[in-house]
């Protein structure tokens, strides 16, 4: 059975976006000003800020948040900035050092083989404290899993969730510090935990629709990481799919060649190979990641490469 969310506040405007964009949730009014809560990948910067200024009818934008630092979350930062010099941008504490210094490295960006223009940040979003957004006063909660460093955002007025990628109605993002050989399974069944004792009625993704099911959305999440812990394999394979997946959405084409190409300079990709599927070169594993993405349909071939579907 499918839930209808309670309709939003008419202060939140939700923009959903694709999967190679996060969706963007724009709050209007407020004591701080207009709000915008995650900016989509740099691909789609431009229609980003349109769809912003069409929304804003002029207005400033006064504030810009990151729920996390991931390229498809933070990818439209710069041109926002540059769109509104006197934009604040918050994002979560854990990697504003990195920001600073704009360290490639620690945010990912050059491993995984995806763009993000360098931004600044003015402030951040500490776990514990509550911030205006709508006019209403919304908890800030450290949401560790998906991202260690990510947050999640609670208006327990209404009972709406801004869950990122902790929580979607079917699943939830590919926990990457598990993929680097740490132990994050754990950290996403406490993250759900807390969305469960949180109770939202009525949850706004990083990705797909908002919904109202909480309990339904939870089940699917405990199955999915219950067969993940099960089988770190099956997690690790998802993962590299994942990512040539976005790779796809990104390019919407790509030849074998070019595939091949991306995989030999995208470190991250190589690792997780090394690290849980050795006994394959990564030519021959990446083939058989192309081979699964036709099977399940999410991409097609087309001549001697591959469309994204």
């Amino acid at each position: 059975m499918t839930l209808t969310p309670p309709a939003l506040p008419p202060e939140i405007i939700v923009i959903e976006r694709g999967w190679l964009s996060a969706n963007n949730y724009l709050f209007t009014g407020g004591s701080g000003g207009a709000a915008l809560v995650d900016s989509g990948y740099c691909s789609h910067s431009a229609q980003t800020l349109v769809l912003v200024q069409s929304a804003l009818a002029g207005a400033p934008l006064a504030r810009l948040l990151n729920t996390h630092l991931h390229s498809d979350h933070c990818g439209g930062n710069a041109v926002l900035q540059a769109a509104w010099p006197q934009l604040q941008t918050l994002i979560p504490p854990g990697q504003a050092q990195a920001v600073a210094d704009w360290d490639m490295a620690a945010l990912s960006y050059a491993a995984t083989g995806q763009d993000c223009p360098r931004f600044g940040y003015d402030a951040t979003l500490v776990p514990g404290s509550t911030i205006d957004l709508g006019g209403h006063s919304w908890q800030v909660h450290a949401a560790p899993g998906h991202d260690p460093h990510a947050v999640l955002l609670f208006e327990p007025r209404d009972g709406l969730l801004l869950s990122g990628d902790a929580l979607w109605e079917h699943g939830f993002g590919v926990v990457f510090p598990e993929l680097e050989g740490e132990d994050a399974f754990a950290a996403v069944g406490a993250t759900l935990e807390l969305i469960a004792q949180l109770a939202p009625r009525t949850v706004l993704p990083g990705h797909g629709p908002v919904f109202g099911d909480l309990p339904g959305a939870l089940a699917r999440a405990h199955r999915r990481l219950q067969r993940f812990t099960d089988d770190p394999l099956q997690h690790a394979e998802h993962a590299a799919k994942v990512l040539l997946k976005f790779k796809l959405l990104q390019h919407g084409q790509l030849s074998e060649a070019a595939l091949q190409q991306w995989a030999a300079a995208t470190p991250y990709l190589d690792s997780v190979r090394a690290r849980h599927f050795p006994q394959h070169s990564l030519q021959t594993w990446l083939h058989s990641l192309v081979t699964a993405l036709v099977r399940s349909g999410a991409a097609q071939r087309l001549g001697d490469g591959m469309v994204s579907n």
